[in-house]
Parts: C-alpha cells; sequence; structure tokens
C-alpha cells in the first residue's frame, strides 16, 4: 500500500488516475494467477459410503439453486503452520479460508489441505492490534502474535503475485489470532476425536520442524527463505503484553472430554 500512498498524493486527477491504474493492474494479476492449486491432498481417509446418484444430484441441485453468501466470502486464501499450545512437537500445516469483516476482524475456515478432499481442521479469528489491546487479560493468553509468521515467510499466500502478497502481508504482521483445532488430521485419520485444541503461532527460528517447511515448499514451488528476504523492509511492532502466554509458561488448554487426547505426534 505504501506505492499506492505516495502515488495517490500527486496533484488532481493525475494522482487519482495513477493509483487507479495500479489497483487495475494488481487485480488483472490477481485474477490471472490467484487460484493457489490443489497441490495438498488431505491425509485423512475417512469410512463411509460412497455418494450415491441421488446425493450428486441433490449436492448439484443445491449448488445451483441456493445461496452461499458466508462461504464466497472466504476469498483470502493463507498457508502456515500451528501446534498444540503446550505442546509444540505436535505441529501441522493449516490451510485458511478468510473474509475480513471489516479492517480491524477477520474470520477464518482451517482445512488439512486445499483439494476437493479437505477436511475442516478448525477456526480461527484475526483481530488487529488496536482490538487485541481492549482485551481482557485472561482473554489474551488465547492468542498468538502473527509477527514471526509474517516475517519468517512461514506464513504464505498461495497463487497471489509476490506484490500483492507483500501487501497483504503488511495488513496482517501486526495482527493477533485466536485458533481452535476440532479435527487434529495430523493424528485422527479417520474421524474428529477428542474434544477442541488451541493452537498456537511459532515466535522464533528453531520451534518448526524444517521437514514440513521444506515439504511445504516443494508443493507450493517457492522458498521461504527467499520469502523472508523479501518481507525484511515490512513495518513491524513489538508484540503486545499477554499474547503468547505460553512462552512464559501461562498454558491455556480444554480438558479432555474423553479418555482420546492430543498431546503429541505418534511416533
Amino acid at each position: 500500500m505504501r506505492n499506492w500512498h505516495r502515488k495517490s498524493q500527486l496533484t488532481g486527477n493525475q494522482g487519482e488516475l495513477v493509483m487507479n491504474n495500479s489497483l487495475i493492474s494488481v487485480c488483472i494479476s490477481l485474477f490471472i494467477s490467484a487460484c493457489g492449486g490443489s497441490s495438498t491432498p488431505s491425509n485423512v481417509t475417512s469410512p463411509g459410503q460412497e455418494k450415491t446418484t441421488k446425493t450428486q444430484v441433490l449436492e448439484a441441485g443445491a449448488s445451483a439453486l441456493q445461496a452461499k453468501k458466508p462461504v464466497n466470502k472466504l476469498d483470502i486464501y493463507l498457508d502456515g503452520f500451528h501446534f498444540y499450545n503446550g505442546h509444540m512437537n505436535g505441529q501441522m500445516e493449516a490451510h485458511h479460508y478468510c473474509s475480513k469483516l471489516n479492517e480491524d476482524l477477520t474470520q477464518c475456515v482451517i482445512f488439512d489441505g486445499n483439494g476437493d478432499s479437505a477436511k475442516i481442521m478448525g477456526v480461527e479469528y484475526i483481530v488487529s492490534e488496536k482490538l487485541f489491546k481492549t482485551l481482557p487479560a485472561d482473554e489474551k493468553k488465547l492468542w498468538h502474535s502473527h509477527r514471526y509468521e509474517v516475517k519468517s515467510g512461514s506464513l504464505i499466500a498461495p497463487g497471489l503475485p509476490d506484490v500483492a502478497e507483500h501487501e497483504l502481508m503488511e495488513t496482517i504482521v501486526t495482527t493477533y489470532g485466536k485458533t481452535w483445532h476440532t479435527w487434529h488430521t495430523d493424528q485422527d485419520l479417520a474421524l474428529p476425536y477428542g474434544s477442541p485444541a488451541l493452537m498456537m503461532g511459532f515466535t522464533k527460528d528453531g520451534q518448526l520442524t524444517k521437514q514440513l517447511e521444506k515439504d511445504r515448499d516443494r508443493r507450493f514451488d517457492l522458498s521461504t527463505d527467499e520469502k523472508k528476504k523479501n518481507r525484511l523492509d515490512i513495518p513491524e511492532s513489538s508484540v503486545q503484553p499477554g499474547a503468547d502466554a505460553w512462552q512464559s509458561g501461562d498454558v491455556v488448554q480444554l480438558p479432555a472430554l474423553t479418555k482420546h487426547t492430543h498431546q503429541h505426534v505418534p511416533e
């Protein structure tokens, strides 16, 4: 946005024309390349009978006739990594499909892949720094910062051109997320067992399992290290007190409502 802001300071119609042309050019490039592909199939194979012809017909009719405004607003695709709060060795990739409700609040549905078979893993709510500051102290413990995810290059927006992704990351770097996973697809490869789990984001180098990053880079044909270099100029501010509370030993997690727990990735 910085370049657009500078261009908009030109006098009269000239500045407006330059800015509009820039916006149009970026929008065209987004339309051409912002598909993100289907590079990550679900790791889960659930039990159940194959869809019948009747079900397929009903789905086709519903697709053609029913309005899906909330779903259609999930127009931002982000890919990153989470870990179980209090159990960092339980790590997984998370595909976020998000909708901005306004400039300070975003909501995301999280999947374990980006193909037709993707399973819903959970949800994430993202707030601006301004809104995070208004949260009660005990509520802040549930939220994680996005500064490292952005600056390290580990959070990406698949399919976007570099310039557009850079602009998007500028808006995310100072935000905070609260994430709950309801299907632990790193472990439960059939059905969503157990309790929801509070998830966190990484805050420094050496925490994320390198193989997860390498596998993601290979599938999306990108370099996390290159993205990190390209984001050196993204402004950042200090993480607000109360976020990433696990770092000070203040771990919040739901108790296991059944005997099925999610404390570590099985061998």
